[in-house]
């Protein structure tokens, strides 16, 4: 009895988006019930899912009304929208983009995994030398 812990309180979507703002990032309602988190030119969508955060998708870059996920192409890091659109990834936008996703981990008090921590991980991998890879022998270039 003497050594009793304290039961780990699990915060409500209302307490989670208040660390948000506490932790300097703008909350905005969307359309579709969820809220767009943003900073500087970061952003991520977040709905409520039984009272727990899921998001809507991996923190990009707002280009427009859209978020840009961050694709690797192999030979270049840029974002594309689900329209389309793509713009080269830069370094400022990389280091951005990675401490936007800290501090959203930070202020929803959910665990920064290690591997997750020593840089910014692409949603989509794209690389030229895997298509069709998976449908027999590749077309090579030089056929």
């Amino acid at each position: 009895m003497f050594f009793r812990r304290k039961r780990p309180a699990n915060p409500t979507f209302a307490e989670r988006l208040d660390g948000l703002k506490k932790s300097g990032l703008t909350v905005s309602p969307i359309a579709g019930g969820g809220v767009r988190v943003s900073r500087e030119n970061c952003a991520i969508d977040l709905e409520e899912e039984n009272g727990a955060v899921r998001g809507a998708g991996r923190a990009g870059v707002a280009m427009g009304d859209e978020i840009g996920a961050l694709v690797d192409g192999g030979f270049q890091k840029f974002f594309r929208t689900a329209s389309g659109h793509r713009k080269p990834a830069t370094a400022d936008d990389l280091a951005a983009l990675h401490e936007f996703e800290e501090d959203l981990k930070e202020g929803l008090g959910e665990e920064s995994y290690y591997n997750d921590s020593l840089g910014t991980v692409s949603t989509y991998y794209l690389y030229d030398r895997v298509k069709d890879r998976d449908r027999g022998v590749p077309k090579r270039a030089w056929e």
